[in-house]
């Protein structure tokens, strides 16, 4: 079999004189012998099973070019040259940059607010440009192969909350009455993004920006393999609710900078009823999703902080949605008091925690 060395060489008809493996280890920096470097992807099984490996390279080489090519866009890495029947893909190294997490997690926000408002501006901005062009990118993307834009659009809501709400009923928290009645116009808005419908990477957590560690932040957008167009507001969920590296993510600047830059190119992210509900659906579906992970998390030894971080991720979206999805925010904050008590190890001061405090990571665990 060609190794993957030989396969970048022969794309870009350079040699390979360095290869440099890079978390999570289906990456890799390729220094070249013409002088500088590009980093190479290739596929691997994926936990979620959603995609076929080959799909995943198409979809990322046509969202990255799609930015570049089409929209003229410096916001994420250029692709180099690509091997869509080998699943690789060859791309410009951002280096310098690291990914935004690690800095969070080495040093903790406070010396980060530049790189935390480019953060949420750079995910902004990518939903502001790309609104109103699912044809041009629909376009670019099944000349690469099938795709569904049906499929994009519902993929984040595909039996993930159902199980969600499985979960909450058997715990005994069932969404019932006015919360489920919430819960279908939530789901609805998110089904029918409307002005709302933009392209996303599929994962907007802080692990996939790269940002320079010092001066301007200068970030940039990775990971595109799960890309297509959907409601915009699942990318902003992240600035509201700690996902899976945090206990907390309170902290209003890179969420102000996100909502400016949607606006820039979205302007009904300036109504505040429309928004609100746009975000408050998004940050409801999200936590009914993690509750999914209920019986897996009821079954793991006290102490363990994933337990704490479904009550803050409950507590959390319950806080955004308040007022705008009072019963479906009351059955979140009704269900995190539950697991509070079912888990004296989890009542913690949640709401007093610093922004971005990690998640102490349990090994081989999500």
């Amino acid at each position: 079999m060609i190794s993957r060395a030989a396969q970048v060489e022969s794309l870009l008809s350079a040699a390979v004189v360095g290869w440099e493996p890079v978390p999570p280890w289906s990456v890799a920096r390729a220094r070249l012998g013409a002088g500088g470097s590009a980093i190479v992807k290739w596929t691997r099984p994926h936990v979620l099973q959603a995609r076929d490996d080959g799909r995943r390279t198409r979809t990322e080489v046509a969202a990255l070019r799609f930015l570049a090519d089409d929209l003229g866009l410096d916001l994420a890495p250029r692709v180099l040259a690509a091997d869509l029947d080998g699943g690789l893909v060859v791309l410009e190294d951002l280096s310098p940059r690291t990914p935004l997490d690690g800095l969070l997690h080495a040093d903790g926000p406070a010396p980060h607010a530049a790189r935390l408002a480019a953060f949420g501006r750079a995910r902004g901005t990518l939903s502001a440009a790309t609104a109103g062009r699912a044809a041009a990118y629909y376009a670019r993307r099944a000349a690469l192969g099938p795709v569904s834009p049906a499929e994009d659009r519902a993929g984040h809501l595909a039996g993930h909350h159902e199980r969600g709400l499985r979960a909450s009923a058997n715990f005994g928290a069932p969404v019932t009455g006015r919360a489920a009645d919430e819960l279908a116009a939530a789901v609805a808005e998110l089904r029918e993004p409307g002005p709302f419908l933009a392209l996303s990477n599929g994962d907007p957590e802080s692990n996939n920006v790269l940002v320079h560690a010092a001066g301007e932040p200068d970030a940039r957008l990775i990971d595109f393999e799960f890309a297509g167009y959907t409601h915009c507001l699942h990318d902003a969920v992240c600035l509201h609710v700690p996902g899976p590296g945090w206990l907390s993510v309170a902290d209003p600047g890179p969420a102000a900078a996100y909502r400016r830059a949607l606006a820039a190119g979205v302007p009904e992210a300036e109504d505040d009823r429309r928004y609100g509900f746009g975000l408050a659906a998004a940050c409801l579906w999200y936590a009914l999703v993690r509750v999914e992970r209920l019986p897996a998390l009821d079954a793991r030894p006290p102490g363990d902080d994933s337990r704490a971080q479904l009550v803050a991720t409950l507590e959390a979206a319950a806080g955004v949605a308040k007022g705008v999805l009072p019963h479906l925010a009351d059955w979140a904050d009704r269900t995190a008091g539950l697991l509070r008590r079912r888990w004296p190890d989890a009542d913690r001061d949640l709401g007093g925690l610093p922004p971005y405090t990690p998640r102490r990571r349990v090994p081989d665990r999500a």
